[in-house]
């Protein structure tokens, strides 16, 4: 038995400029924080022909066989063709938050399953590495309409400044005193909206619009990217209440990234939670549903909670991990990988 997890992430500043047709042409910069709250790979041999695929969140059942090459669940089919793997695994997936709701969870996906599979096979792989090969397999093999941060948040955890260029990604690690990052979380609430979302259809809408450099999209990705440096210096100093000002500021741009980013229960439920006390905040994601995030006044969080529980929204509490995707057990399972095509990256074979 081999069992990995990896974090999901709130994205705090410079969402949406991870995107390759934007980061391409303008380079992207954001701030994000991987949280307590994981995905779950368990892995275990069979003496049986075939991969067998249980997701528990998707509630759905997949085998893979070698001559058989459709079926449900495409990420991790994906993963499995690209190490050339077709047959003696069982694998069950599990998240503590559902998919489709913004925290990342589909990239977060991709990084267990490589950092598992890597430990299976033994791989040596570093994380930016492991970050690269699931952006790879993601938008490149798969073609998603999505970014590299929550990759990058999978792989590295913590709370981290990621700059984007065409063939380039720099991270450097915020590495906040432990009193400023106290501060921080006692200050963020995260709510469940009830809604998940096809971000998908959001971040096509997007990148079409970048693509044919719509002025107001590309003007609103400008600013938000313009935000990071100033979050940043925010974050370090601990003052929450502009932290609140800054994703309230995002949060206004964000929506005009794409139709569908919004819709009137987040709006409602966002001015209550304002007119409550709370500082700013915004929808985690893509936008359409899934988590809202606020930044709020630790004397005014029950009020907020409370009004916002007459909605139907349901707190999850979180703090940071620190670790980034991580093998919790491995009982020695190994397995024998037949790669047949590599990513623009170094793969060096454990000795």
């Amino acid at each position: 038995m081999l069992i990995v997890r990896s974090p999901l992430r709130i994205s705090l500043a410079g969402g949406g400029t991870d995107l390759p047709v934007y980061y391409r042409e303008f380079g992207g910069k954001v701030i994000n924080l991987a949280i307590d709250r994981y995905f779950y790979v368990f892995l275990r041999t069979s003496s049986e022909d075939g991969v067998q695929i249980a997701s528990a969140d998707f509630q759905t059942y997949d085998r893979i066989e070698e001559d058989f090459h459709f079926g449900s669940l495409e990420l991790p089919r994906a993963i499995f063709s690209y190490f050339g793997i077709t047959r003696g695994i069982n694998l069950f997936l599990a998240s503590e938050a559902p998919p489709g709701t913004g925290l990342g969870s589909s990239s977060t996906v991709a990084v267990g399953l490589i950092k598992a599979l890597v430990t299976a096979v033994g791989l040596q792989m570093t994380k930016k590495e492991l970050a690269e090969l699931a952006s790879y397999i993601e938008i490149e093999r798969l073609g998603a309409p999505i970014g590299k941060q929550d990759q990058y948040a999978a792989a590295f955890g913590s709370i981290n400044l990621i700059e984007f260029e065409a063939g380039k990604t720099t991270i450097t690690p915020l590495n906040l005193p432990i009193d400023k990052i106290q501060t921080l979380t006692k200050s963020l609430l995260l709510f469940f909206t009830g809604n998940q979302r096809k971000a998908n259809e959001i971040l096509t809408q997007q990148s079409d619009a970048s693509r044919r450099k719509s002025q107001p999209v590309l003007e609103a990705l400008h600013r938000v990217k313009g935000m990071v440096p100033q979050v940043k210096t925010i974050l370090e100093k601990g003052d929450m209440p502009g932290l609140g000002n800054f994703l309230h500021q995002n949060w206004l741009e964000k929506k005009r990234f794409a139709q569908g980013v919004t819709n009137d229960f987040i709006d409602q439920c966002y001015e209550m939670a304002l007119h409550e006390g709370a500082w700013g905040g915004k929808i985690t994601g893509a936008g359409g549903g899934g988590f809202l995030l606020l930044c709020c006044p630790e004397a005014r969080q029950r009020a907020i909670i409370r009004i916002l529980a007459t909605k139907g929204l349901k707190r999850l509490n979180f703090s940071v991990d620190h670790s980034g995707a991580r093998v919790l057990m491995n009982s020695g399972l190994r397995l024998t990988s037949r790669l047949s095509w590599f990513p623009p990256i170094n793969l060096q074979r454990c000795v």
